[in-house]
């Protein structure tokens, strides 16, 4: 549908996940990063236009393909016109969508509670769940009960992973500035089995649904077809690479979000150290190995949660799945993080929260 929020929120979480890798590439960008609060409005002011050019490239896409009848297979006569200006006023409005909803967002997450972004896409999905339920409850009643039994276990190993963390323990040596004892005191680094949330996976769909755009142009025929019967989405070579992709990404963006080296240096300068382990290079290496150790039982969770549809729509279980792993992992962090942040807000305020 050519709508005005045809492209929905895509491209601004594109440019975000850009940006934020280019920040290990750039110097510049690094050094933003590290200013505080000034250099994170810049970064944020750069992902905005990046997010328009994203977006009018996606657009000028959806327009060619609508135009040349790819768009919708059999479908040709979906634009009133075909005319240079008609096109363009297209593009631009549906560029203008996402710059409304990136707006949006970034309105909610300045005067509402939690991330605007993570929250338009939670209500996006859940908006999902009444035409979901109702195709799911036209079927028989087993395949009903096994999709509630699986949805379960699926949401129970989700906050199960999402809330698992690794804990290692810091204590700062005391020091005498003036005549006052700083110092002393005991904390510890959080590390999470799933670091790099939901981002691996959309980085996997991405690359693997590659082979598949192209096999539109190059058609059904010939070896346009071969590659659509080999490699097509519903395909188990398309599965397995995406599945692969997966565990390369989540190592790859958790390596990217958290630096071991600058772990360490941070820790040495403010007089940190963990028990047992010398501090400095001893302290990285220490911090790098616990890191990949917990990373792997993460990357196989994402992984599975990428093929579990695929594997239930599959003989001879046959259970249809109409929210993919994706899609409850994004439903249950959000929700989770909402929650811990309207406990955080009412701590604050009453000094008394509703999570026991």
């Amino acid at each position: 549908q050519l709508t005005i929020f045809a492209l929905g929120i895509m491209p601004y979480i594109t440019a975000s996940i850009i940006v934020q890798l280019l920040t290990v590439v750039i110097p510049r960008l690094e050094a933003l990063k590290k200013e505080g609060a000034s250099g994170q409005a810049k970064i944020t002011e750069y992902t905005r236009y990046l997010t328009l050019v994203l977006a009018v490239l996606n657009a000028t896409a959806f327009v060619t393909l609508a135009r040349t009848g790819q768009l919708i297979q059999g479908c040709d006569g979906i634009l009133y016109s075909h005319e240079l200006f008609p096109l363009i006023t297209m593009v631009m409005v549906m560029t203008a969508g996402t710059g409304i909803i990136m707006w949006m967002g970034e309105l909610i997450t300045e005067r509402g509670v939690g991330n605007g972004m993570s929250i338009m896409i939670f209500i996006s999905i859940v908006s999902r769940i009444p035409s979901g339920a109702q195709q799911l409850f036209s079927m028989d009643m087993l395949p009903i009960v096994l999709f509630m039994v699986i949805g379960m276990a699926v949401i129970v190993g989700v906050i199960w992973i999402t809330s698992g963390e690794r804990r290692i323990p810091v204590q700062y040596a005391k020091r005498v500035v003036g005549r006052r004892m700083m110092g002393g005191q005991s904390t510890f680094i959080p590390l999470k089995v799933n670091m790099a949330g939901v981002i691996p996976v959309i980085f996997a769909s991405s690359v693997m649904m590659i082979v598949p755009t192209f096999t539109q142009f190059l058609g059904t025929d010939g070896i346009g077809g071969w590659f659509e019967r080999t490699f097509g989405p519903s395909t188990l070579l398309y599965i397995i690479g995406e599945a692969i992709l997966i565990v390369i990404f989540t190592y790859f963006y958790t390596a990217v979000t958290f630096n071991p080296v600058d772990q360490a240096d941070n820790l040495k300068k403010y007089g940190g150290f963990i028990p047992g382990v010398r501090p400095g290079r001893p302290t990285a290496e220490y911090l790098d190995r616990i890191l990949t150790r917990l990373t792997f039982p993460g990357a196989l969770f994402l992984a599975s949660l990428a093929v579990l549809p695929w594997l239930l729509s599959r003989p001879p279980i046959n259970v249809p799945f109409y929210f993919g792993g994706t899609s409850l992992l994004i439903v249950v962090g959000v929700a989770l993080d909402t929650m811990r942040q309207m406990e955080a807000q009412l701590l604050m305020r009453h000094y008394e929260g509703f999570l026991k």
